[in-house]
């Protein structure tokens, strides 16, 4: 936070409020509650996220390097001090010049996510280490100035925007008001003067973190330039979707939150666009945003539209050199689970230093979108069946539960629907010539007026409808290697 642009900072909150409160939006959360749920996104249901900043230069551990290199605790902080000296002497700062995304090829990335099948792209605008990947009014430590000396938000979104998807972005501003505060606990750059409006406020929390009474709370200064900030992204790059991470759970975040949606949701009705916020939580009411789950799922659907964002890595949502992919199919199955419960899909991938997406990462989005070509009309613009689905694998709720549930089998199916047509899809291939049955599709629960039954990518299939469940004989192929679609005509 820099002192120097509080005068700007002052001028533009002034401007945001006047702006929130001339409708058709106002600031409070009554209001708000007319916001209602954008098409686009009811339609689109995968999207992909990107975490790329300064943290991809050391590659070691996750994301959050730049907090964990001042834990004395952590692997990090050993690790920096073995590889690039102590705090004090190299900083985090001094990976700016190292972070050169000489090889960043916006238009190739937005071409690669398109054939991944993916509706609309959020990168990360800031991360919770402070420094913006794009053109910020308010700081000197950001992409456009240092380091790249690029616009990245701005050359991504004109890419997305050229291959037809949207274009949205994420703030985790909120969370540097402590992010760096290890580095005031020992000798570290972090004490430096001269670097006290990139490091801070790095704030010593008298609770941990997570808990939403931690003291101190943001200073009024601190809030303002959050807004400013958020708002001016909303102006600059106009996003139809704006994500941010936990931590504006924070009471003293809930005015703020009031005008920022107040003044996005004004600007959207004035560029006549439908747009979108994503909260985790309960940091919005209900029915006034779009509820996101990290690394989570729920157990049913969900009356209102409602997100899961997770990595195609299991440790790491930025890039390191020791990842743990996940599987394609694995991918694959959970988009299928998200959408018949009335929920979307926003995937991230972890770009190089460089400006070059990892071969492992490419080949997931290649395959995700390989699926998608033969049975996205089963996940496109469809909308939650009478039930979500069937069969004997619990998926567990909650954030952060990914890599818990057990494999899906044959015998599991979601469903979602468009217009006559009840999508049923089977999780996993049975296997060629196999019999599956349906039960949720059986005479007398819905089954009886079954017209037709077509496995997406093969063409019509026999079929016998009993009071059993509806029964399908698959042919001798699998027409794509994980799930499989029937598109049953009612």
């Amino acid at each position: 936070m820099d002192p120097n642009a509080q005068p700007q900072v002052q001028a533009a909150v002034r401007e945001i409020r006047k702006v929130a409160q001339a409708g058709p939006f106002r600031p409070d959360w009554d209001a708000l509650k007319a916001y209602r749920t954008p098409q686009w996104y009811a339609d689109g249901k995968f999207g992909i996220f990107i975490h790329w900043g300064l943290y991809c230069v050391p590659a070691f551990g996750n994301e959050w390097y730049p907090r964990n290199m001042y834990l004395p605790t952590q692997p990090a902080y050993a690790y920096h001090r073995a590889v690039y000296g102590p705090q004090d002497r190299f900083g985090y700062k001094d990976f700016i010049p190292l972070f050169r995304a000489e090889k960043f090829d916006p238009a190739g990335w937005a071409a690669l996510f398109k054939r991944a099948g993916a509706q609309f792209v959020v990168p990360v605008a800031e991360h919770h280490d402070g420094f913006p990947m794009y053109d910020c009014s308010y700081s000197r430590w950001t992409a456009a100035r240092m380091g790249p000396k690029r616009d990245i938000v701005g050359d991504l979104a004109q890419a997305v925007r050229a291959q037809g998807m949207l274009f949205g972005l994420s703030s985790h501003r909120a969370e540097h008001w402590w992010f760096m505060n290890g580095g005031r606990t020992f000798p570290s750059d972090v004490l430096d003067p001269a670097y006290a409006d990139f490091y801070g406020p790095a704030q010593l929390l008298s609770g941990d973190q997570n808990d939403p009474n931690a003291q101190p709370r943001p200073s009024r200064e601190y809030l303002d330039d959050w807004l400013a900030r958020t708002c001016e992204l909303v102006d600059r790059y106009q996003p139809q979707l704006v994500w941010f991470d936990w931590w504006i759970e924070q009471r003293c975040f809930e005015p703020y939150l009031q005008t920022f949606a107040a003044y996005y949701y004004n600007r959207g009705a004035e560029w006549q666009r439908e747009v979108a916020i994503n909260y985790k939580h309960a940091a919005f009411p209900e029915g006034t945003a779009i509820l996101d789950i990290e690394r989570g799922q729920l157990k049913d659907t969900r009356a209102l539209l409602w997100q899961n964002d997770t990595s195609v890595s299991k440790n790491s949502w930025g890039y390191i050199s020791h990842h743990d992919y996940k599987k394609a199919e694995d991918i694959i199955q959970d988009l299928v689970d998200v959408v018949s419960k009335n929920g979307a899909l926003l995937l991230n991938v972890g770009p190089r230093a460089d400006g070059t997406l990892p071969d492992e990462e490419q080949h997931i989005l290649t395959e995700v979108g390989h699926w998608l070509d033969v049975n996205g009309e089963a996940i496109y613009a469809t909308r939650p069946w009478k039930k979500s689905g069937e069969g004997p694998t619990q998926v567990p709720e909650g954030q952060f539960t990914d890599t818990h549930r057990p494999p899906f089998t044959e015998q599991d199916f979601r469903f979602t629907a468009k217009g006559d047509a009840v999508y049923a899809i089977c999780l996993k291939w049975p296997g060629a010539g196999a019999r599956v049955n349906i039960r949720s599709l059986a005479v007398g629960q819905g089954g009886e007026d079954v017209k037709s039954v077509e496995l997406l990518g093969y063409g019509q299939v026999a079929w016998d409808g009993t009071p059993e469940g509806l029964y399908i004989q698959l042919p001798d192929r699998a027409p794509s290697p994980v799930a499989v679609a029937f598109k049953i005509q009612k």
